[in-house]
């Protein structure tokens, strides 16, 4: 059965959703996110290509990035296919002129079709916030929405607080909404700004909404501070309303808006409406994942169907059943966004995980390799091994059952050194802690590079007898740290002849201590992430030695490169 194609649409519901992405203004208000203006015209163009009909750019006027981007897009140089550029601004000041107005004047500077104005949906704000009355409110909507308009903008209002406005004073509520649609607003958007929402509450509440105003588009946008975000989107369309405003991976304010990874297949894949153009959702995986480099912070792995762990089994029941039947634990086809079916092996592992993880990696194990796979698997996973979060050494590991050794390097010894000395002064007015200001690491590495290291021009091993011991090689290297000054050593006694490192950059490293109760002598583990450009890998090592920990998952990560 294909779960994932039998969603039937409602007939209540609607047939299509708009896509209004904010991540370039809401979404980048996340903590840890500091977009530059190249940052943001990169974000757009996947956006773009991803099929979302807005983007909401910023603000312009409240920051030289925001007015930088809107006029490099002015300039052309960047192109939407799909999109149309929005830019947000607020409405005009209370008893200001809209004339008069730099905000006002700053989005229509922006040179963008479309105006996404944000306006005092709650009363408590027009009267404490913004010291004005109610009257005023309105007007303030009525007169700003007006005038972009006459300057031929098309205009969405972004109601602030609605829901909180509603349930508090209704009344008010509606008039401001009301106030916009006289004007000409094209999009009436409910915000809960607060996040504090419950998904029948946006239901009810925007069915009023929309049953008021049937002529006039009304969206939604939601916050996740009570981790309803995406229900609430989901509620407000089952009430009618035809515009969702989200960002890619949740990024927001606090912790954050409606994901859109997350409500556009919810949308297209399990009710039937239409979100993004035609093959477009399976780019969701990508586009998430690179919008994720592009602001520096990591995956999300546990994210609703773009996350790695998405479709990830860890489970010997889960896995055995996935071999017979791929749906029989997943809830949708993982192609359809653009992710894959991924299993994890470690000491809940049965044969039927085992079996399946080499058939991903491309290793064949007889039954009697399998079973040793999962006897040593499940030794070092007591140990304090975790391969599920090191493929690169879990493959290297079933390799090894084959009867497979590391054809490339043997090692002798290392050795690491850390030199703690001071300055030519140690001022406390300057080093209040007391600490030296020069440290240095020093390592020296004896290897024994076999036959088998002889690489031909595009990196790849060169066939040989492997009868000889190969070459003794003693080299040093300096670094920031003891790993850092391993590489180096590594890379001095291998010089030029294992190409294939030039592109090997390690990009993260972590430590863990497994038992705490033993203070510095507790044992470590230690997991290193490398990429060469194209793949991205993880290995292990653990030992009560950190820095033995740290040459494991190192080795391990050079040899996996070299096997390519």
């Amino acid at each position: 059965m294909d779960i994932s194609r039998s969603a039937t649409r409602d007939p209540a519901w609607p047939e299509h959703v708009e896509i209004f992405d904010t991540t370039l203004r809401d979404g980048s208000q996340f903590e840890g996110i500091a977009l530059t203006t190249d940052d943001k015209l990169k974000i757009a163009a996947q956006l773009d290509l991803l099929g979302v009909h807005y983007i909401e750019g910023g603000w312009p006027g409240s920051n030289p990035r925001d007015d930088a981007f809107f006029a490099r897009i002015a300039a052309g140089e960047l192109e939407f296919n799909n999109a149309e550029l929005v830019a947000f601004g607020s409405t005009r000041r209370p008893k200001g002129k809209v004339d008069e107005d730099q905000t006002l004047a700053n989005l229509v500077g922006a040179q963008t079709p479309i105006c996404c104005i944000v306006a005092k949906g709650w009363d408590y704000h027009v009267l404490e916030a913004l010291r004005t009355t109610l009257d005023e409110g309105v007007a303030m909507i009525a007169d700003s929405v007006a005038y972009l308009r006459s300057q031929d903008r098309r205009v969405f209002v972004d109601f602030e607080h609605f829901f909180d406005g509603y349930k508090r004073n209704p009344e008010f509520t509606l008039r401001a909404v009301e106030a916009a649609a006289i004007a000409g607003a094209e999009a009436l958007v409910l915000c809960d700004t607060n996040g504090g929402s419950l998904p029948h509450e946006v239901e009810a509440a925007t069915r009023t909404v929309v049953e008021m105003f049937p002529e006039v588009i009304v969206g939604m946008h939601t916050q996740n501070d009570t981790g309803c975000a995406v229900a609430n989107a989901v509620a407000g369309v089952r009430a009618g309303a035809t515009h969702v405003q989200g960002t890619i991976n949740g990024y927001g304010e606090r912790t954050g808006n409606c994901d859109l990874t997350t409500f556009v297949p919810n949308l297209s894949l399990k009710m039937g409406i239409r979100t993004l153009p035609d093959g477009a959702i399976e780019r969701l995986t990508a586009v998430s994942h690179h919008v994720a480099e592009i602001v520096n912070l990591p995956p999300n792995d546990a994210l609703p169907y773009v996350g790695r762990s998405a479709f990830a089994h860890k489970a010997g029941l889960h896995t055995s059943a996935i071999a017979r039947a791929p749906d029989a634990y997943e809830h949708i086809d993982p192609a359809l966004v653009g992710n894959g079916t991924r299993f994890l092996v470690s000491d809940l592992s049965g044969r039927a995980s085992i079996e399946l993880k080499a058939k991903e990696l491309g290793i064949e194990l007889d039954p009697t390799q399998m079973a040793a796979v999962l006897d040593e698997l499940k030794s070092l996973e007591n140990a304090g091994y975790h391969f599920e979060a090191a493929d690169a050494s879990l493959e290297l590991l079933m390799r090894r059952a084959t009867g497979w050794r590391n054809p490339h390097f043997v090692l002798e010894s290392f050795r690491v050194m850390v030199e703690h000395r001071p300055g030519e002064k140690m001022a406390l007015e300057v080093n209040p802690l007391g600490h030296y200001d020069g440290v240095e690491t020093e390592a020296t590495i004896k290897l024994r590079l076999l036959d088998s290291t002889s690489h031909d021009a595009d990196g790849a091993a060169s066939s040989t007898d492997g009868e000889r011991p190969g070459e003794r090689i003693v080299a040093t290297g300096e670094g920031n740290g003891p790993v850092n000054a391993l590489d180096a050593a590594f890379r001095a006694a291998v010089g030029d002849r294992m190409p294939v490192l030039d592109s090997v950059e390690l990009v993260d490293y972590k430590v863990r201590i497994l038992d705490t109760s033993a203070g510095t002598a507790a044992v470590t583990r230690v997991l290193i992430d490398a990429t060469d450009g194209d793949r991205r890998w993880t290995t292990i090592g653990v030992s009560e030695n950190i820095i033995e920990a740290s040459w494991q998952a190192l080795s391990d990560s050079i040899v996996f490169a070299l096997e390519g």
